[in-house]
């Protein structure tokens, strides 16, 4: 046993992994990391971390679907209300039921929290704060909600009785309560905006009730509450010429929202008039689950080859269907610069000028069974921000 021990010990993993800076927003087509074995009669250790690596796929994934989500909030919230003033909570991860299990929650909820800070899937919290740690306390936050078994428990005749409960409950913070367990529209139109108006408007704009329709079409739904409430509770028209609701009331949409009806709601909004302000999303299964990895084609693919065990280079390797061009893959030791223009460029060994392009943005994080680069994830969210020219772009 204690030689077994020994021997435990000393043994390490002889290869090396080479990624750009954690967070990188960077162009499909480029080289994402490489991999590359250190030791000759471990050639084979890089086909055996690949299927462990592949699956990478899935938090990459996660986070640029989650940014794209962003950039489409950050648009629709600029021309609307001209800033971004809580756009990092607009899109709250309600994921967490609807994945496979407990650690894809908890790597989907790190990738979203990349974006936005609103989350209820706490087990993204816990890695974040295992594996990386952030300056604050924790890298997400959420508010008291009410869910359907805590309005339908007190029977039909009384939801009234369950609203009042509950915001009396929570009278200094914001608020999330389910709305449509019998009729959403008379529960804005009779219960908000007549029975218990007058608790509602004695609320503040930091602890606002935020009212969750969760059935019906979203676009339809969502611009019928905001019609019924608008009625209820005067909006005022913002320096842009959109109507905003009073700040002790808001709407947050969280049935059927992916990337595809986030827009249409928004843009929807943006016709009648209303200014994003006024609403926050959730987004479950369509955040976290209903994704693959040909998606975003993401694959591992071998691309050089050294034989004859005297370090000599024999060829480029590469796959290359006469079926599909898009999964032609790249050949050589692959390497990741940035143009003067700030485009990436994935070169290969021996092909265009380095000195034009810079240094190589591929870094080692792992030599030899060590980990000997790491992030903070405060970093990761800073790499991974939207920057001036993309909000630019996103307005022309």
């Amino acid at each position: 046993n204690r030689q077994f021990k020994t021997m435990e010990m000393n043994i390490i993993l002889p290869f090396n992994l080479l990624f750009p800076p954690k967070g990188s927003v960077i162009p499909r087509g480029n080289v994402l990391f490489t991999v590359e074995s250190t030791d000759p009669e471990c050639y084979w250790l890089t086909n055996w971390v690949e299927t462990i690596l592949v699956q990478i796929w899935y938090p990459i994934t996660v986070a640029t679907n989650s940014r794209e989500q962003k950039k489409i909030l950050a648009k629709y919230l600029l021309e609307t209300s001209g800033n971004l003033e809580g756009l990092e909570y607009k899109l709250h991860d309600f994921g967490y039921r609807g994945v496979s299990s407990q650690e894809t929650a908890g790597i989907g909820a790190s990738a979203h929290l990349v974006n936005f800070k609103g989350t209820d899937t706490v087990a993204g919290i816990g890695v974040i704060k295992k594996y990386y740690g952030t300056k604050d306390p924790v890298p997400g936050f959420s508010v008291p909600a009410a869910e359907h078994s805590t309005i339908t428990a007190w029977g039909k005749d009384h939801e009234k009785d369950a609203f009042e409960h509950i915001i009396k409950q929570f009278p200094s913070v914001p608020v999330s309560i389910v709305s449509d367990s019998y009729d959403i529209y008379n529960a804005c139109e009779k219960i908000w905006g007549e029975d218990l108006r007058a608790l509602i408007e004695m609320r503040s704009a930091d602890a606002p009730l935020v009212v969750r329709p969760d059935s019906g079409n979203p676009l339809d739904t969502v611009l019928k509450v905001l019609e019924i409430l608008g009625k209820k509770f005067a909006p005022k028209e913002n320096s842009k010429g959109f109507k905003v609701l009073p700040p002790y009331i808001r709407v947050i949409q969280g049935d059927g929202v992916d990337i595809n009806t986030l827009q249409e709601i928004v843009e929807g909004m943006k016709q009648h008039r209303w200014s994003i302000e006024n609403i926050t999303f959730g987004s479950g299964g369509a955040l976290l689950q209903k994704l693959t990895r040909d998606l975003l084609n993401c694959s591992f693919k071998c691309s050089y080859v050294v034989t004859n065990g005297l370090g000599v280079r024999t060829g480029d390797v590469l796959s290359d269907p006469v079926a599909d061009p898009n999964k032609r893959s790249k050949k050589g030791r692959l390497s990741l610069h940035r143009t003067q223009s700030g485009d990436f460029v994935t070169l290969e060994e021996g092909k265009g000028d380095l000195e034009e392009y810079g240094v190589d943005l591929l870094h080692t994080v792992f030599r030899n069974g060590k980990i000997v680069k790491t992030y903070t994830f405060d970093e990761v969210r800073d790499n991974a921000k939207l920057k001036e020219s993309e909000l630019e772009e996103l307005l022309h």
